[in-house]
């Protein structure tokens, strides 16, 4: 792996992504005394105002790609749907992690057999191609569920809720590869968050109790809670064993229910995430410092929780507008706001991280 190879103080980390992971991930690559460049299709590349340069070109420009690649010492990415044709054009012995990952994550189906096959333990699920496979699915798994397209849905997105045998013949199949989902019933949800370096090394930050909205994270918060910490160390080595068998190195995230049977696996994010962002004030060392570390063959920092209490909520649409208002309210909260230009409905715009009290 590259990252086995020490890469120097004045660097250079390859981004593919332009989001706000990417820009978060730029400044912790900057604090460890790294150059970044990003690569990202023309658009909201809000990481591109924290990079040294940055390759506005699609993701089937082979000669861009090449470019970009050129000036890279290691190259990682921000968000699990990057194309694997635009991986493919990166040399392999630059990419960390290994793009099994990406290749894994990316189809629903494929993702939730995997981790099945590691002993994990996922919703009840079926594969659907067409109306009669759905009929079918809900026939055998039961109503209410979830449809959700097998590739490209992430905060809600690309998913239906099917509340029955007659609304799931009324539904209109969007003519893609789906993934139906029996419904769960769970006390909380959390997320098992994970750096790995390339000798193997894991380390675990506190997993928090999260809150969805609209199928997007509202709150992450510490203490978790009973049913959360009760299924803690069942969930964590489930993650560690999919870490170890995709020879992942850097920051991995798996998402979970906590039911009265177990942990319950939601789905898996090669990459830092959402559920994290309060490892920036809330731990020894970020989520988004880890990764950096691990893909530059540095150690690994401590993951210790540095506070006693944290909440961790997203600033979404037009309350961005107002997000200000928040440091009048609240001297010791901590506001990160990612540069968007536009606050429109259901858009991530920044968070709020609240820490108190002492771990001692």
């Amino acid at each position: 792996m590259p990252s086995a190879t020490m890469i120097r103080p004045g660097g250079t980390i390859g981004i593919l992504g332009g989001g706000q992971l990417g820009r978060m991930m730029a400044m912790s690559a900057a604090q460890l005394g790294y150059r970044v460049i990003g690569y990202s299709p023309p658009g909201d590349n809000v990481a591109a105002e924290v990079c040294h340069d940055f390759f506005e070109n699609g993701w089937g420009d082979k000669a861009a790609l090449a470019a970009f690649a050129s000036k890279c010492d290691v190259v990682t990415w921000e968000f699990e749907n990057v194309p694997l044709s635009a991986v493919a054009a990166i040399p392999d012995n630059l990419l960390v992690p290994h793009p099994r990952a990406l290749e894994t994550a990316q189809d629903r189906l494929k993702e939730k057999r995997f981790v099945e096959g590691l002993g994990g333990k996922p919703a009840p699920y079926a594969p659907v191609d067409s109306e009669s496979d759905l009929a079918a699915a809900v026939e055998r798994i039961g109503a209410p569920g979830i449809l959700k397209t097998a590739r490209d849905g992430y905060d809600g997105k690309g998913q239906w809720r099917i509340a029955s045998a007659r609304d799931a013949e009324s539904f209109r199949f969007p003519g893609k590869p789906c993934v139906y989902e029996g419904m769960v019933e769970f006390d909380a949800e959390f997320s098992v968050l994970l750096v790995r370096d390339a000798d193997g090394e894991v380390r675990f930050w506190d997993s928090t109790a999260n809150v969805h909205s609209g199928g997007m994270l509202e709150t992450s918060t510490l203490p978790a809670g009973e049913a959360v910490e009760a299924q803690v160390q069942q969930a964590r080595e489930i993650a560690r064993q999919t870490a170890e068998a995709l020879n992942y190195v850097g920051v991995l995230t798996l998402e979970f229910f906590a039911t009265k049977s177990g942990p319950v696996f939601n789905e898996m994010a090669p990459r830092v995430h959402n559920s994290g962002h309060w490892t920036i004030e809330g731990a020894a060392t970020s989520q988004f410092e880890n990764h950096i570390r691990a893909v530059c063959g540095l150690p690994l920092g401590s993951t210790e929780t540095r506070f006693a209490n944290i909440e961790m909520r997203n600033i979404v649409g037009e309350d961005a507008l107002t997000a200000y208002d928040i440091l009048g309210e609240d001297t010791e909260a901590h506001l990160h706001l990612y540069g968007k230009a536009e606050a429109r409905e259901g858009r991530k715009m920044g968070h709020v991280t609240r820490v108190s009290g002492s771990r001692s």
